[in-house]
């Protein structure tokens, strides 16, 4: 046909009137059987889809869970497997949504949920949004919320003791100047990952050194910025918490630039283990957090709540993991 097919095409394929095709394809009474029948097997042979904003505003249902994301980036990549994951044998489909936005910017899910809530999704789950809570009219789920009170049920992993067993583990091989580069500081995660860090320095008897803390805000080039001068320092660091795997790959990018080896004169460890975690050059050692999990759980939560149901928790926290590869190894002076 070289076009999509509309209804028009559809009611002369089969033999009938617009007006059939559209009770035929939205299940309304008045047409035979053995017509719907007809119109549906052209719908099928044409490839046709009636208009999902029109079928929306007469049903009020579109069958699409939203997922709004700041970005594409390995982290959502990963939610995002596991909410479709979750979504297969059900009834809805799955629409990923990045609303265009700076890095510095806030908000930038109030202005996509005015574009997509009361016509195109049914429920939306929002995965590291810049804002504890924003207005919708459909049932929302927060993945990695925001940092204060939550008014919007939430999914997020162990941060904070994913951050202590990862900073216990380099003070464990004989490390003492243990940097951290910490995330985006309005991410819950980034402040409870900050505090598992300092907790388990002063678990050790390790004085706290601000100088040791670089804000990378979970982005390669600004981890990048904050990283050269803190490894080109006289008495640099021995080892790198950082608070995602991006910002532990940056790290590890400017050590070889100031001709550092990874692990020998630098221990480096990432968080989440996503992908590229395992097949970087050298494999990064890491805390797992369970994120195709994190989907999957957004997902029975937000399904709940759009059926009517109260959950018995709403805020669900996670396990997370230290996983060992090649980034990590005593001190050399040790």
């Amino acid at each position: 046909m070289g076009r999509r097919p509309t209804i028009n095409d559809v009611a002369e394929a089969a033999g009938v009137s617009v007006a059939t095709v559209s009770k035929a394809v939205n299940g309304r009474y008045g047409v035979a059987v053995e017509t719907v029948e007809r119109v549906l097997q052209v719908v099928q042979e044409l490839g046709y889809e009636s208009s999902l904003v029109a079928s929306s505003m007469r049903s009020r249902r579109t069958g699409v869970i939203g997922v709004l994301v700041a970005d594409f980036e390995p982290f959502s990549a990963e939610i995002l497997k596991g909410v479709g994951a979750a979504l297969h044998d059900s009834r809805y489909d799955l629409l990923a949504y990045s609303g265009s936005r700076q890095p510095s910017s806030e908000g930038w899910e109030r202005r996509s949920l005015s574009r997509l809530s009361g016509t195109l999704i049914d429920g939306v789950i929002m995965v590291t949004p810049t804002v504890v809570s924003a207005n919708a009219d459909v049932p929302m789920v927060a993945i990695d919320p925001h940092t204060g009170r939550a008014d919007v049920p939430t999914v997020e992993s162990d941060s904070f003791g994913g951050a202590r067993n990862a900073t216990a583990f380099l003070i464990g091989l004989g490390h003492r100047r243990i940097a951290f580069v910490a995330g985006r500081p309005d991410l819950r995660s980034s402040s409870l990952r900050d505090a598992g860090y300092r907790r388990a320095l002063s678990e050790a008897g390790i004085p706290f050194d601000p100088s040791l803390i670089a804000v990378g805000r979970y982005e390669h080039d600004t981890v990048r910025e904050v990283a050269l001068p803190l490894l080109s320092r006289a008495d640099r660091p021995t080892a790198v918490f950082a608070a995602n795997d991006i910002s532990a790959i940056a790290v590890i990018e400017v050590a070889a630039e100031l001709g550092l080896d990874v692990p020998r004169d630098l221990s480096v460890v990432g968080f989440d283990d996503v992908p590229e975690a395992s097949q970087y050059g050298p494999p990064l050692t890491t805390v797992r957090q369970p994120m195709q999990s994190l989907g999957a759980a957004a997902v029975d939560l937000l399904l709940a709540l759009m059926n009517g149901e109260t959950p018995e928790r709403i805020h669900l926290r996670l396990p997370t993991r230290l996983v060992r590869r090649a980034t990590t190894a005593p001190p050399a002076s040790a």
